[in-house]
């Protein structure tokens, strides 16, 4: 039998989905696994070095290796890095497992991120990549959460909450299909 995670948790930065994916695993009483934190496992070092060392294009190389392997391996919550929906492989992988995608507002993000944010992405001008980043990325998103559910200005438990409630219903509903 193929082991599949509880729920993979995907959204902006900022908009929560380490926070929220640890209350969500808890929880359930299952393990949190970020691939986030994969990645920097086995490149030995932080995500923001991995951008300047190695550049964008081996992280995002590394990344679609994580969720991958945590889409195959892992049982509890996985929480994905923003941009990992970026990759068509990813997003094909994604299709049959409940997808939970944390919405936030940009000034929510940014307020969240902060100005001076050790995040790559958003070096030069934060509130303007964020914004290009949340355009590009909100079309991906929406199309892949199962789950959709907003996080501006509520606290983490609320939102998992809020989480729990859509994963029962969708269990006691069953999938209808395959």
């Amino acid at each position: 039998m193929t082991m599949r995670p509880k729920a993979v948790i995907i959204g902006p930065p900022g908009s929560g989905k380490t926070t929220i994916g640890g209350a969500l695993a808890e929880r359930l009483g299952v393990p949190l696994r970020d691939t986030d934190a994969d990645v920097e496992k086995t490149a030995g070092k932080p995500v923001g070095e991995i951008f300047v060392d190695d550049g964008e294009e081996r992280f995002r190389e590394l990344e679609r290796a994580a969720v991958a392997a945590a889409l195959a391996e892992h049982e509890g919550v996985v929480a994905l890095g923003g941009g990992a929906v970026l990759a068509e492989g990813t997003q094909e992988l994604l299709a049959g497992h409940t997808v939970v995608y944390l919405r936030v507002g940009l000034s929510e993000a940014i307020k969240r991120v902060g100005l001076a944010s050790a995040r790559p992405l958003l070096v030069l001008n934060p509130r303007s990549q964020m914004r290009k980043l949340l355009e590009e990325r909100l079309p991906i998103y929406e199309r892949l959460g199962t789950v959709a559910v907003d996080t501006d200005g509520r606290e983490p438990g609320d939102v998992v909450e809020e989480i729990v409630e859509a994963l029962d219903t969708a269990s006691a509903g069953g999938s209808g299909g395959s």
